[in-house]
């Protein structure tokens, strides 16, 4: 099997793996216990902590979260709970994962104003209709550092300014950059983190928090994570995170440049029938999404069972609708839904570059020649 499936999740790194196996045999001790084993696996976990928070540099706190979309509910539900009604105003991106539009739309049920900004055809928020909607009614901005479908890059520190200009929080959902590109965190007060997406455990995540910023809990208990998160963690799943972050981030160059010829070959060897979703430059260019005129996707994705690709979001696969995300970017529903998704990282080598898109193209090319 060929994985090119990175934006739905990575292959665990095998130091992630090493740094949670002790954790999981003889280190299960409750790192919320008083006892040796309890002070050991805190200590595991403080460590993780540290290793997760260091690219935010010094200030604030990071708290564990069971992932990204626990953490983004957190932050947005726990900051509206603050809002007062001077301040109804949510402004967001119409191409945020699911985790965001989702608790919007059920906040706006409950009376808070949603404005969801436009992106142009490149997949770039339109910072223009940004300086019109946030204004003092504005209470939160939440936008998301790479887009997770189309890999866009958006520009979250001039959004984080409008947000700032005015008294509002900025919520930065990083699940898809943090450890790729760099972290617009002096323009954020949330910022939402997952383990998955760089090579670590799934089931764990963490909110950045800037040090003034306290969202109201999403869950109650406890208290174990700053007084305002509550369930007992998991030190296994912390280390891996941990292990993971420190190895993405010693590595970040290294696999940006890896990443870059991967991109250079698939597009080369694709060829021009194939047309790009979304800017080609500001983009993280692990991700590739393209369409062909015609493509059955249904169809090429059962001839190639072998590669493991998307037709886009794994939070959304099987819904039977086009993304969304493709049509905010301008594309028809028959551009959509002739559009796939290929992610690659770390551990994808050239010669399966060269394997699965010549594969994918003479996939395609027979469905045009029968089509004909």
């Amino acid at each position: 099997m060929i994985y090119l499936d990175y934006q739905a999740t990575t292959p665990l790194a095998s130091e992630a793996l090493a740094a949670m196996r002790p954790l999981l045999e003889e280190g299960f001790g409750n790192p919320h216990s008083p006892h040796r084993m309890g002070r050991a696996a805190k200590a595991a976990v403080e460590l993780a902590r540290d290793r997760i928070a260091a690219p935010f540099g010094q200030g604030g706190r990071l708290l564990f979260t069971g992932g990204a979309t626990e953490a983004l509910n957190w932050a947005i539900k726990g900051m509206a709970d603050q809002t007062g009604p001077e301040r109804p105003r949510i402004v967001t991106t119409a191409i945020e994962h699911s985790a965001v539009l989702d608790t919007l739309e059920w906040l706006e049920g409950r009376g808070h104003e949603v404005i969801r900004l436009p992106v142009d055809a490149e997949g770039i928020v339109d910072l223009d209709a940004a300086r019109a909607a946030i204004d003092e009614r504005t209470a939160l901005v939440a936008a998301m550092l790479v887009n997770n479908e189309i890999g866009t890059i958006q520009p979250i520190a001039e959004l984080g300014a409008m947000a700032r200009a005015v008294g509002a929080v900025m919520l930065c959902d990083a699940s898809q950059g943090y450890g790729r590109v760099p972290l617009p965190v002096d323009s954020c007060d949330l910022v939402a983190v997952t383990a998955h997406k760089i090579h670590g455990p799934k089931g764990i995540g963490a909110l950045w928090l800037r040090d003034d910023v306290a969202p109201t809990p999403l869950m109650h208990g406890g208290g174990q994570e700053g007084g305002i998160r509550s369930g007992t963690l998991a030190p296994a799943l912390c280390a891996g995170f941990g292990a993971a972050a420190e190895l993405a981030f010693e590595r970040i160059e290294a696999d940006a440049a890896h990443v870059e010829a991967l991109w250079r070959q698939a597009r080369g060897l694709l060829g021009e029938d194939w047309l790009l979703n979304g800017s080609a430059e500001r983009r993280w260019h692990g991700n590739l999404n393209i369409r062909r005129d015609g493509l059955d996707v249904a169809r090429l994705m059962s001839s190639l069972r072998d590669i493991a690709f998307s037709a886009g979001s794994a939070c959304a696969s099987g819904s039977g609708k086009p993304s969304r995300v493709l049509k905010a970017i301008g594309l028809s529903d028959a551009e959509a839904r002739s559009s796939i998704r290929l992610g690659f990282g770390r551990y994808t080598t050239e010669e399966e570059i060269d394997r699965a898109m010549t594969m994918i193209r003479e996939a395609a090319d027979r469905q045009g020649a029968w089509a004909a």
